[in-house]
């Protein structure tokens, strides 16, 4: 896989494309490309230029038009870019040929989040499962790795398994990597499955005496972690970035009247999260599964807040946590008009609070809302956690 952070003197500047084929999309493919730019710049990555294109349909060399295809390269040529980056999912055919004819570096969206992940992972757990996700991301794309051998000058050099191998004989030690690949492969789901034994472990610890667990979710950067910080005056890690937390972050809170719950900080979501997180990552979010309750944490100033719920939404149903009730947290209420407030359902209980984590305001109101949950979950014969 090319890991673009890992070679600074080849990419320090990049060209984004994306593509529509539905003139009805053109808003929301603008959104995306414009999150595309922030997650590049994530990666301490200059944007020099970026296109949005219209395509009338799908090609299998390219994705778009030969023509068009040509032109946007030459553009992030003439402009001196190092790296083309797609918001579109590209196969690895699609990444072969954009590169062979091009002669330039291109990744598309799913590399640089896979990418980011990579950097962001601090623990071993973490680091397993996104070395899983990136393995299998990268092991259809080997014949690329080999191409670009190939081109820097002979075809030799180290692949997954570090054996040379001469021009001539790509396909043998292709057929190397593959096999030396699916071995690394399945140590990872051996050690990623232990992990899902400590947690199940940990789990029914915690079962012993009924704790509710509160889980928060939410877009990326929709503050979270500051969220629990407030809630339990915590040093959860905190910074204005995306995916800044990777790991399940837990802690106990204490609510009057309802005694100890257990809250837990998770990864941020993004729309179009590769399929091969969210399969890695499952044993961190099988914490939102068990949850009790879920905190749905969204930034109450971002204009495209609706289609940030509705990804978290997906992914939510996808893990199989859609059935867990949630309190819907506008977040960062400071950064715009809105009022601190709480609404309430049919029900009579609290379903969505507007606050600020930076400020406080309006946190007492998610506290109550808790404090309802939390009475609701427990049974009679159950009392509360000393």
């Amino acid at each position: 896989m090319f890991d673009i952070r890992e070679k600074p003197n080849m990419v320090d500047s990049a060209f984004l494309i994306g593509a529509y084929f539905d003139r009805r999309h053109k808003q929301e493919a603008f959104d995306l490309l414009e999150e595309l730019s922030e997650l590049v710049a994530t990666l301490g990555i200059n944007i020099i230029g970026k296109e949005l294109v219209f395509a009338r349909e799908h090609t299998a060399r390219y994705l778009i038009g030969s023509g068009k295809a040509e032109e946007l390269m030459k553009q992030a040529k003439d402009i001196g870019a190092d790296c083309i980056v797609w918001d579109n999912e590209l196969s690895p055919g699609q990444q072969r040929a954009w590169e062979s004819e091009g002669n330039i570096c291109v990744i598309d969206r799913h590399e640089v989040i896979l990418d980011i992940f990579n950097m962001r992972a601090k623990t071993r757990e973490a680091r397993l499962q996104v070395e899983l996700a990136r393995m299998e991301y990268s092991i259809p794309r080997l014949t690329r790795m080999w191409a670009h051998l190939d081109r820097q000058g002979g075809g030799a050099g180290g692949g997954v398994g570090g054996a040379g191998a001469a021009r001539g004989e790509g396909e043998t030690q292709l057929e190397v990597d593959r096999r030396l690949a699916s071995k690394r492969l399945d140590k990872l789901r051996a050690d990623l499955e232990d992990v899902k034994k400590q947690r199940d472990t940990m789990r029914k610890d915690r079962t012993r005496v009924f704790v509710p667990h509160v889980a928060i979710v939410g877009y990326t950067n929709a503050g979270k972690s500051s969220l629990l910080n407030k809630l339990t005056a915590a040093d959860a890690y905190v910074e204005n970035k995306l995916f800044a937390t990777l790991d399940t972050t837990t802690r106990r809170i204490w609510i009057e009247g309802a005694g100890q719950v257990v809250i837990s900080d998770t990864v941020g979501f993004i729309r179009d999260l590769p399929p091969t997180l969210i399969a890695a990552f499952r044993a961190t979010l099988e914490e939102t599964v068990q949850a009790d309750l879920l905190l749905h944490v969204v930034d109450a100033g971002d204009p495209d807040r609706d289609a940030q719920i509705a990804a978290v939404n997906a992914v939510l149903a996808e893990i199989g946590a859609d059935q867990v009730p949630q309190i819907m947290v506008f977040n960062k209420i400071d950064t715009t008009v809105l009022p601190a407030r709480a609404e309430r359902d049919e029900y009579a209980r609290i379903s969505r609070v507007w606050l600020s984590a930076l400020t406080g305001d309006g946190v007492d109101l998610l506290r109550t809302a808790i404090h309802e949950y939390a009475l609701d979950a427990r049974s009679p014969s159950e009392p509360a956690a000393a």
